[in-house]
């Protein structure tokens, strides 16, 4: 007589045996793509250092020493410490692909700022500004699209917002005679709220 649990115990067996020949497979590809990303970490600290120099020697400025963010950093794309190190986030935070070169250069640009002005002030913004332009034209920052990805198209039929048309968001309330816009053309938002600067 044959067990009603048996044709149970066949299939567990049988699935089984299956995970245990698949699970040497999902190692395999485990380790295959753990040693892509390290290639690719190489690859893009390697491009970046070489950058690092290249930005520089124009603006003298020194790091000590420039490494990848740990893979569990999600808050961030880049960090400069007191000490002059600094760490920049290779991979998005939600898809773990390397992030478009140009955005690693402009994290870059932004942490080299930063061992001049260890704020977000004016210096520091100026000489940012100065070291994306420099970069702009050694041809090391090229911001657009990534490579291979497809651009967005353009809209087919690209119509005019409201406010847009004729004289600005006056036209928004309302049929526009142009005396308002006459009225306020050149002028501040102060000026025509009728606010005064402090001090006038």
């Amino acid at each position: 007589m044959m067990r009603l649990d048996a044709p149970l115990r066949v299939a567990t067996i049988v699935s089984m045996q299956l995970e245990l020949s698949a699970t040497p497979r999902r190692r395999s590809r485990a380790r295959s793509e753990r040693a892509r990303r390290a290639r690719t970490t190489r690859e893009l600290m390697r491009r970046l250092v070489r950058d690092a120099r290249l930005l520089c020697t124009p603006f003298a400025l020194r790091y000590r020493k420039l490494e990848a963010e740990r893979s569990g950093v999600t808050s961030r794309y880049g960090v400069c410490f007191s000490d002059g190190t600094i760490k920049i986030r290779l991979y998005h935070a939600t898809t773990g692909r390397p992030l478009k070169y140009s955005s690693l250069i402009d994290t870059l640009c932004h942490e080299l700022a930063h061992l001049r002005h260890f704020n977000h002030g004016p210096g520091f913004q100026e000489l940012y500004e100065r070291l994306l332009a420099y970069a702009r034209r050694e041809g090391i920052y090229r911001p657009g699209p990534a490579p291979g990805s497809r651009a967005a198209a353009p809209p087919r039929h690209r119509q005019t917002p409201p406010f847009a048309r004729g004289t600005g968001q006056l036209t928004l309330f309302g049929k526009d005679d142009g005396a308002l816009s006459r009225r306020f053309a050149g002028r501040s938002l102060r000026e025509c709220s009728g606010l005064r600067e402090p001090g006038s």
